[in-house]
């Protein structure tokens, strides 16, 4: 189960149990949420019995928000192990897709941008190292381990295993992800 992936990434960074981390991180009161209503809409369940859940999953996933800043819709696609490092802020939109093991920090944004045929969503490897307050927009690949650094705008493709900063985002090594994600 993909949930079990996230809980194991926060115990391994805080030394904590699974019960302490249930109990007092945000991000994995978001992930759960979503990872149910992610099943419930990636399920073959007759839509009779769908929709009505996915309804509510709407109203839950609202509440989280409101609750703990962290919009993630139910239609995103994210994989196991993801971890958000703090809590508020943060957007994925709904047509996002993020690898597996990747870390985003505080007020990070992935979203749509674009116009035309340049209009679209980002994906994401995996093993992403995204600080805080970066936002990654538009019809755009980032390659594994790459590393983007806080408050940048990521418009145009990552290479992987690289690190990319500032407004826009530029090239700056060739450090990946490794030192920042366990």
């Amino acid at each position: 189960m993909k949930f079990s992936k996230d809980i194991k990434r926060y115990t391994d960074y805080s030394g904590k149990s699974a019960l302490v981390m249930l109990l007092t991180q945000q991000g994995l009161w978001a992930l759960l949420q979503y990872r149910f209503f992610n099943w419930i809409y990636t399920s073959k369940l007759p839509k009779i019995l769908k929709w009505p859940l996915l309804a509510i999953g709407v109203l839950k996933l609202k509440a989280i928000e409101i609750l703990t800043g962290i919009t993630i819709p139910y239609s995103a696609t994210i994989g196991e192990g993801f971890y958000i490092g703090h809590h508020s802020g943060i957007v994925i939109n709904a047509n996002a897709v993020i690898g597996k093991n990747c870390n985003i920090s505080q007020g990070v944004t992935i979203g749509i941008s674009g116009r035309g045929d340049n209009r679209g969503v980002p994906v994401i490897g995996d093993r992403v190292y995204i600080g805080a307050n970066a936002t990654v927009v538009g019809k755009i690949k980032v390659g594994d381990k790459a590393v983007i650094g806080a408050n940048s705008l990521v418009v145009k493709d990552v290479v992987a295993g690289t690190t990319v900063v500032g407004v826009p985002a530029i090239k700056v090594s060739d450090n990946d992800s490794a030192d920042y994600i366990l």
